[in-house]
C-alpha cells in the first residue's frame, strides 16, 4: 500500500467542496495537505445526555434511540461553536461529502490541535466505494467543557491505495452506512 500524496488526493479521491490548505486565520486548519485532507466538521451535533431516563439509560448498538442525546445545530444558536460537556461524547458530521475509489482504504486521525485539548475524533477506515458524508465521535476527555468549531477543521483522512483492487467492495456489499447524507446514529441489521 501506497499513501497518496496532495495531487493524488485531488485527482482520485471524490471530495465536495474540496478546499486548499492555506493559511485561514482564527480557523482550524482545513483541505488537503502534503498526505492527507483535513476534513470539516458541520454544524449539527448530538450530545450524549443521561437525563431523558433519570440517569438508567443504557447505550445499546442493537436497540439505540436518539432519546440518548441532545441535538445541537450551531445555525439555529448562532454561535461559532458547540460545548461538550466534561467527561462526554457527540457526534457529528462532516462538511464534506467523500467518494472512495475501489482500491483505496482512508483511515482518519484527529487534528492534533483539538487531541492537545484532551478531544479524540474517531472515525471507523472508510472501506474501497464507500461514499457520503461521515459520521464523526467526538470524546471530550477532559474534566471541563470543550468547544468544537463549526466549519472548521476537525480530523484528517489519510488515503492508502493497494496494490490490486478488492474483491468486494463497499458498496458491492450494499453497506448500512452507504450513501449517508449527514450525521447518522448506529444501525444493527436484522
Amino acid at each position: 500500500m501506497t499513501v497518496l500524496c496532495d495531487q493524488q488526493i485531488q485527482d482520485a479521491i471524490g471530495i465536495e467542496p474540496f478546499a486548499t490548505n492555506q493559511p485561514r486565520q482564527d480557523t482550524v486548519s482545513y483541505g488537503v495537505s502534503s498526505y492527507g485532507y483535513d476534513v470539516r466538521v458541520g454544524t449539527r451535533f448530538k450530545i450524549f445526555t443521561n437525563t431523558t431516563s433519570g440517569g438508567t439509560a443504557v447505550v445499546d448498538p442493537k436497540c439505540f434511540t436518539d432519546d440518548l442525546f441532545v441535538t445541537v445545530d450551531t445555525v439555529d444558536t448562532g454561535r461559532d461553536h458547540v460545548l461538550i460537556p466534561p467527561n462526554s461524547f457527540a457526534l457529528a458530521e462532516t462538511v464534506e461529502w467523500i467518494e472512495i475509489p475501489r482500491d483505496v482504504l482512508a483511515i482518519c486521525v484527529g487534528k492534533s490541535t483539538y487531541a492537545r485539548c484532551g478531544l479524540i475524533v474517531n472515525v471507523t477506515p472508510l472501506e474501497p466505494e464507500w461514499r457520503g458524508k461521515v459520521t464523526l465521535e467526538i470524546s471530550n476527555t477532559t474534566p471541563l467543557p470543550a468547544k468544537v468549531y463549526a466549519n472548521e477543521g476537525i480530523a484528517q483522512m489519510v488515503f492508502l491505495k493497494a496494490a490490486q483492487e478488492c474483491r468486494v467492495s463497499y458498496a458491492d456489499k450494499q453497506g448500512k452506512y452507504q450513501d449517508q447524507e449527514g450525521l447518522t446514529l448506529p444501525r444493527v441489521d436484522t
